[in-house]
């Protein structure tokens, strides 16, 4: 059921649109991100929400009510910022308490209510420290719990794990989505970073230079861009490019400049003669020394030189010169003996990928091949 919804949001500063008619709607009770790079309108599209900025066109749907002009503190909304916002004179008690004495709950219920947050969020027994004695992991549990008090109908993050080193973000993670599954409201995640919106999220948003790009799971983002904007911001990709010579049914022929002909699941219905762009993942491709057997005849082979290889412990990555295209392909490690015949710089190899896990893009943008200069290792 939807809880919130952007309807049509323009805004500028300016000469410059940020926002350049956004809509979307988000369903109660789901971890919904907005994601993209820094500037694409995600934090002011959160802002808009929590009513720290208007828009200059559209709407804000909350719950079936439009919030769009109504005031902050009278939302139905918190914000967990990303330097957290905390009162430092104040004890963590206090802090989460604010709240609620802000909006007149009696010393009673306050009382009931701040312990309950607090092992919510596993500070029990920190209620008389101050912010500066704790970690950054622990302060952004305070503001979580701050924000929940009051039980709204949707939580906003703006970036909330930024400040945190890898490790700890990763743990948080897990923290944040036990949270949610406790406590059960909506959740809206801003991040520009692509495998924390990819753990934690039921939708995700794609959003490029104020515009949505696409909409849908994890999953569908991830196996299905639409653009190649998309495929490759969500994660890393290959790009191929030709013309289609052959349709056989529910397959097609691609010919490729200076790259061998692939077959291709023709899910886009195209047609012969029709330029196309197409993605790949890496781990799509099967890599070996020897020249492996066709699964069937929609088994794509091709033959390369190993230009690098990388060993990153759980998998190896592999850029294989193909003709005038180089591939990027990665090998996981199901099993790794130390005296096996290892693939390695200089080696001929084969790649091998079937026509269904190629992905063909509505759109395509050469100045999005950039995302891809430095691929993620």
């Amino acid at each position: 059921m939807e809880i919130l919804r952007f309807e049509n949001i323009t805004k500028r500063y300016g000469n410059n649109t940020v926002l350049d008619n956004v809509s979307l709607s988000i369903n109660a009770g789901e971890v919904f991100s907005l994601l993209g790079p820094s500037g694409c309108g995600k934090t002011t599209l959160l802002r808009i929400c929590g009513g720290f900025d208007s828009p200059d066109c559209g709407r804000v749907i909350l719950d079936g009510v439009d919030i769009t002009n109504m005031p902050a503190n009278k939302r139905d909304v918190r914000t967990v910022f990303q330097n957290y916002a905390l009162f430092p004179h104040m004890t963590i008690w206090e802090n989460i308490a604010f709240g609620l004495k802000a909006t007149g709950v009696d010393a009673k219920t306050i009382r009931e209510e701040v312990p309950k947050y607090l092992e919510l969020v596993q500070l029990a027994g920190f209620e008389n420290r101050k912010p500066a004695q704790l970690s950054g992991g622990q302060r952004q549990r305070v503001a979580i719990a701050r924000a929940l008090v009051n039980k709204p109908k949707v939580l906003l993050l703006d970036e909330p794990l930024a400040a945190l080193d890898l490790k700890l973000r990763q743990r948080m993670l897990i923290e944040l989505d036990t949270i949610h599954d406790d406590v059960g409201i909506t959740f809206i995640f801003v991040t520009h970073d692509q495998q924390e919106a990819m753990s934690i999220s039921d939708h995700i948003a794609v959003l490029q230079a104020g515009k949505v790009e696409q909409i849908g799971t994890p999953q569908e983002l991830y196996e299905a861009p639409r653009s190649s904007f998309v495929a490759a911001f969500i994660g890393d990709t290959n790009f191929l490019e030709g013309h289609v010579r052959k349709v056989d049914k529910d397959y097609c022929e691609l010919e490729i400049e200076d790259f061998p002909a692939v077959r291709l699941y023709n899910d886009k219905k195209v047609h012969v003669d029709q330029k196309l762009h197409v993605s790949i993942r890496p781990e799509k491709f099967m890599i070996s020394h020897n020249k492996p057997e066709k699964t069937n005849e929609n088994t794509n082979l091709l033959q390369g030189k190993v230009e690098e290889a990388i060993y990153l412990g759980a998998h190896t990555r592999y850029w294989v010169r193909v003709g005038d295209w180089r591939i990027s392909v990665v090998k996981q490690h199901f099993g790794y003996a130390l005296d096996e015949r290892r693939i390695k710089w200089g080696d001929d190899v084969w790649l091998k990928f079937e026509a269904d896990t190629a992905y063909m893009l509505d759109s395509y943008t050469e100045d999005d091949e950039k995302l891809l200069a430095l691929p993620d290792l």
